[in-house]
């Protein structure tokens, strides 16, 4: 294979570095790059509902970074079909493939005494925290699915062959579903403080499904 020097470019190179994590720094390296992934990681989103969804982001600084990921080809941009015709931000195949990144970095962040558990989070954040930190042994040999109903979210999670996939769905049809809003989700699912109560998850079918799947997360242990 034949290297060639990079010297021109869309954009001005921050880094005089060859380490590939040099390059992924100038791609997703500036405030709000990584979250407008993570976002964006359950399908495409229009661009309200991924500002509604990153609390003190501008709307002029949200359209620099969604133009710097599209020319990055991170991300492209294009209408929904009718009847919807609407404009939508969507990750190219080459954009999904960031996903181990955004779980591997917020694994390892939450073991920080600085991570709060409870300061705000997103659908998107949500269903993300349950795919880094799933207690993947405690999948073998099950199969079965989970909705979550958040107020103006869904999403279908699908457990099978040791492993865990989640969908961004308009109404979840599953063996069990939760229903409530990422608070609530987080003293259920972290917190262990039950379900069908007052800032509790609610709950729609097979129980023990549920309970199962609550037995599945822990927050990790902080650092000393």
């Amino acid at each position: 294979m034949k290297l060639e020097k990079v010297t021109e470019g869309t954009t001005k190179r921050r880094y005089d570095d060859a380490c590939g994590t040099a390059l992924a720094l100038e791609f997703l390296g500036e405030r709000w790059s990584m979250l407008v992934l993570r976002e964006l990681m359950f399908g495409p989103r229009r661009f309200g509902a991924i500002k509604a969804n990153l609390p003190g982001i501008s709307a002029n600084v949200l359209t620099q970074r969604l133009e710097a990921m599209e020319a990055a080809g991170i991300l492209i941009r294009r209408k929904l079909a009718h009847p919807a015709n609407v404009p939508v931000y969507e990750l190219t195949r080459w954009g999904y493939e960031a996903e181990p990144i955004v779980q591997v970095m917020g694994r390892w962040a939450a073991r920080s005494r600085r991570h709060d558990p409870f300061a705000f989070m997103s659908t998107a954040s949500a269903m993300q925290s349950l795919l880094a930190l799933v207690d993947r042994a405690g999948l073998a040999d099950w199969r079965a699915t989970i909705g979550f109903r958040f107020p103006d979210d869904g999403f279908l999670l699908r457990i099978a062959e040791g492993d865990m996939t989640i969908a961004r769905v308009e109404e979840p049809v599953a063996d069990t579903v939760f229903s409530g809003d990422t608070m609530a989700m987080r003293r259920t699912i972290y917190g262990k403080q039950g379900l069908d109560a007052e800032g509790l998850l609610g709950l729609r079918g097979d129980p023990e499904v549920a309970r199962r799947f609550v037995d599945l997360f822990r927050l990790p242990e902080k650092i000393a």
